[in-house]
């Protein structure tokens, strides 16, 4: 199983198109989002499916991931259940919507909307890989 740690950064819509693509089906709690108002910064920590090592080696695996987006004036929610911390969201996508926003979007119509000066943001592998027979999988 290739061992190579993700890394990317997007300041425009085409690199955060890239990002999207590496964190498509992660999975995250509740919990592990926060918005740090102070230090302008939105983080989460993920449970990512490595897409692309499948690609190399056709064998699935998952790693932790940090996903962050710095120069957040504000976030705004719909359908997260706050007062469940434990509760896992699927991350679907993540796109640009519109000047100075961008849009987590999960499974079952629930989302997470920042305020951002500008677009800045980066992935990163914090953990190491772990097998896993579970490919995710989304009806056509």
């Amino acid at each position: 199983m290739p061992t190579g740690k993700l890394k990317l950064m997007a300041g425009d819509a085409a690199d955060l198109q890239v990002i999207s693509a590496a964190i498509q089906d992660a999975l995250v709690a509740v919990k592990d989002c926060a918005f740090l108002g102070d230090e302008r910064r939105f983080a989460m920590l993920v449970n990512r499916y490595r897409w692309e090592a499948e690609q190399v080696s056709g064998q699935g695996s998952r790693t932790h991931a940090a996903l962050v987006f710095n120069e957040v004036t504000g976030v705004r929610h719909r359908n997260v259940p706050l007062g469940q911390p434990d509760r896992v969201l699927e991350l679907l996508a993540v796109v640009e919507d519109g000047p100075g926003t961008v849009r987590l979007d999960f499974a079952a119509d629930r989302s997470i909307r920042l305020e951002m000066a500008r677009l800045a943001c980066h992935l990163e592998d914090v953990g190491e890989p772990w097998p896993t027979p579970w490919k995710p999988a989304h009806p056509v």
